[in-house]
């Protein structure tokens, strides 16, 4: 079946096959519905957290048969409900279940239910189709393979907020190239998706910023578009500004610099308003900082870079606020012996990645020196700053060379 695990991983998930999992597989296939619907809510439990059962009932068939009575108008809509919701925890399970699922036709499926008027179905659908979408293995083309899609799930944005929080973040994962910030444009995302950055709920707030994000990054009609829309009266600009504050989470603080920084870049914000020089550059400034995550801290500086690359006044404000030059160098002394890292999994993470800081960190500098004879004097001046960079040549990541030739 062209929907089974690969064949390597499937003779080692079969010796582990237990009479339970075919028990569960065997109970879907019941001629009595309520046996039928009791065997999915007890499939559903036995499955939470559990890795191992989750392969063994792909491997046994279970997936082709949740769809058949997921998309069965005979079925009745708790037992749809409930398998909607058991193959949203399969989907939770190795990247390999994920591949079994699109590979039984899972997208389809779901996009087919989304089509019924009941809400908890619908969210049901949208929370498994979130979860195989933001997998890296699912190809993201598939959201736009058929036209209906799109312009039915922003239909289905006013229907709740877990509705709201599902759909932009599937967009969000699912917009790659300009041909696919087309097709959202096109179908209205901007005035579908701008009234929920002041929704009550932070995760529908910060989906919709990162949609936001997505779309305006190198796109000169988004960018243009938005500049001039209101939301409750206010411009759209003012309201990521409200969402940089310190006070907000940094993960919104970051996305609405983003989305700032591509409008400036698209040309759509002057280099010199207030919102980029006073507000977008001292926020990412910020991110660069050591008391930051190594993720914020790479996302901050790279974002930093793209922001004042081609305008040397903000390379000359940059290179003053918050001894930035000085900061960047502790970007190649992290994790030292001494960082204040007690969580191990974080510090074994942060080895792992360190060589994302030293590029930020490159790319960061070359920004800043790229026009000003002053700047660039006193990066060199930056302790070890040269040797950094013949280290940074022979470094084994690509990435990091380029950065370090720039």
């Amino acid at each position: 079946m062209a929907c089974l695990l690969e064949a390597p991983l499937r003779i080692s998930v079969l010796s582990e096959v237990t009479a339970t999992s075919r028990h569960y597989v065997d109970r879907l296939f019941d001629p009595d519905p309520q046996k039928v619907l009791q065997g999915v809510i007890d499939m559903k439990n036995a499955v939470i957290g559990n890795n191992k059962q989750k392969a063994n009932l792909i491997v046994l068939g279970a997936v082709p048969r949740l769809l058949y009575l997921l998309q069965q108008s005979s079925s009745s809509l708790e037992l749809r409900t409930e398998c909607a919701v058991v193959l949203g925890s399969l989907a939770m399970g190795t990247e390999n279940n994920i591949k079994s699922l699109v590979d039984c036709h899972i997208i389809p499926a779901l996009f087919q239910g989304l089509l019924c008027p009941d809400l908890i179905f619908i969210e049901a659908c949208l929370r498994c189709l979130r979860t195989v979408f933001i997998s890296p293995v699912t190809p993201v083309q598939l959201l736009y393979t058929v036209p209906t899609v799109i312009p039915h799930l922003m239909s289905l944005l006013s229907r709740s907020h877990r509705t709201q929080e599902y759909i932009t973040q599937i967009f969000s994962h699912c917009c790659k190239t300009p041909e696919h910030q087309t097709v959202l444009f096109n179908h209205g995302a901007i005035q579908n998706i701008s009234p929920l950055l002041v929704s009550p709920s932070y995760k529908v707030r910060m989906q919709a910023l990162k949609c936001f994000s997505v779309l305006a990054y190198e796109n000169t009609q988004v960018s243009m578009t938005l500049v001039n829309v209101l939301v409750e009266g206010e411009p759209l600009s003012q309201v990521f500004v409200r969402m940089m504050q310190r006070d907000q989470p940094i993960e919104m603080q970051l996305t609405a610099a983003k989305c700032l920084t591509y409008m400036c870049r698209a040309g759509a914000i002057p280099t010199d308003d207030s919102c980029v020089v006073l507000k977008t550059l001292p926020c990412l400034v910020r991110m660069c900082s050591k008391e930051h995550l190594l993720e914020e801290r790479v996302e901050g500086a790279e974002t930093l870079a793209y922001l004042m690359e081609p305008d040397v006044e903000l390379q000359r404000i940059a290179s003053t606020t918050d001894h930035l030059v000085a900061m960047l160098a502790d970007y190649f002394k992290y994790p030292s012996s001494v960082s204040a890292i007690t969580d191990i999994k974080r510090l074994d993470h942060d080895l792992k990645h360190a060589h994302e800081l030293r590029q930020a960190a490159f790319k960061l500098y070359a920004s800043l020196g790229s026009n000003d004879e002053d700047i660039r004097k006193k990066i060199t001046e930056t302790e070890n700053m040269m040797d950094r960079i013949v280290s940074g040549l022979s470094e084994s990541s690509i990435k990091v060379r380029l950065a370090a030739v720039r």
